[in-house]
């Protein structure tokens, strides 16, 4: 079973989009991804997030709303990973409520899983990645110095910010347990936290389209962001494994032309 975690912070309007295509997606993919549930994770939001996302829930694709009083992405999306009812060998993702990386991403992802990844994250810092972004000097200039120092912490992969990862859930479960930071460099902590107990890690080239919409404002957030890198920096430095299994983070440049649907159908059943 895939489990998809959606935070949403005031989006009535960018949500019920995202939802429908979320649902044709999975219609038209369903003998890859098997069954597929929805958590959404209202972050105390003034709108109708909460009832559009009820609205959307529907047979072909599931969808239960939580809160999460805890201001904050990281906060939120820590809620919904603990909040899937998920048993150990299932996968967990998470994604924006945008929308901003195509959906094939979800195959791909399965793909590599089924390949012996443990975790999968979209990056729009391969060359294979199609990205549109509307061009903002000071945004792209935070953000490369972002990038370097997140790799610092995470050495080898491209693009830690991406808003969309897959895991497996039992590992990113109990690494959730003890995620703090509640801010958008909350994916550097998870992902430094799963590298430590040994996950694989591979980042798959996406589709993304910088949505209108965002809440992460540079001036405003940008401050908060690096100093949470810090925060994680400091946590982090003496972290052990409790999971069993070696630190190992590795990277695949290019997406193999196979398609994800054969893959899966030849040697799913066996690897999952």
């Amino acid at each position: 079973m895939l489990h998809i975690v959606i935070p949403a912070l005031d989006e009535e309007r960018r949500l019920p989009r995202t939802l429908r295509e979320l649902r044709r997606h999975v219609r038209a993919h369903r003998a890859v991804l098997g069954e597929v549930r929805v958590v959404v994770v209202d972050n105390g939001s003034s709108d109708r997030t909460a009832e559009v996302a009820r609205a959307a829930d529907h047979p072909a694709l599931p969808v239960r709303v939580i809160s999460c009083p805890v201001r904050g992405k990281g906060a939120a999306v820590r809620a919904g990973l603990l909040a899937c009812d998920a048993d150990p060998d299932d996968l967990i993702c998470f994604m924006d409520a945008d929308g901003a990386t195509g959906l094939d991403a979800l195959e791909e992802a399965w793909r590599q899983i089924v390949l012996g990844a443990d975790v999968v994250i979209g990056s729009r810092g391969l060359l294979a990645s199609v990205t549109e972004v509307r061009t903002r000097r000071v945004r792209a200039y935070g953000a490369a110095w972002y990038r370097r120092f997140a790799g610092r912490l995470l050495p080898g992969l491209a693009d830690t910010q991406c808003g969309f990862k897959v895991f497996r859930a039992a590992l990113v479960q109990h690494v959730a347990r003890d995620l703090v930071a509640r801010g958008f460099s909350f994916d550097v902590e998870l992902l430094v936290r799963l590298s430590v107990e040994g996950a694989r890690i591979e980042e798959i080239p996406v589709t993304w389209v910088d949505v209108p919409g965002s809440t992460f404002v540079p001036l405003r957030h940008g401050a908060g962001a690096f100093a949470e890198l810090a925060g994680i920096a400091w946590r982090t430095r003496r972290l052990t494994p409790t999971f069993g299994r070696k630190p190992s983070v590795r990277r695949v440049p290019l997406v193999l032309s196979a398609p994800a649907a054969l893959l899966v159908t030849l040697v799913g059943g066996e690897a999952r």
